[in-house]
């Protein structure tokens, strides 16, 4: 789940925990909406713990060894 997709979720949630009030036969509005917050919230900060494992672990480039180049002709012999 991406972070924007999470913020989504906690703001539907959010919204129909406080914003709607329909009423539903066998279902709590208000408990899906904490439902879906709190699994936004998760998303949240699975996806922040994700960004921050791979900016760790990226690795540190050193400078490049120096590459000979060897150039022979057909007529020399081989060292």
């Amino acid at each position: 789940m991406t972070i924007a997709g999470s913020i989504i979720l906690i703001m539907l949630g959010a919204i129909l925990t406080w914003a709607v009030e329909f009423d539903l036969a066998g279902v709590d509005i208000n408990v899906v909406g904490v439902i879906l917050m709190l699994g936004g919230l998760a998303g949240l900060a699975f996806g922040i713990y994700r960004i921050r494992m791979a900016r760790r672990a990226t690795p540190i480039v050193e400078e490049p060894l120096e590459v000979y180049e060897e150039r022979r002709r057909y007529g020399e012999p081989p060292l």
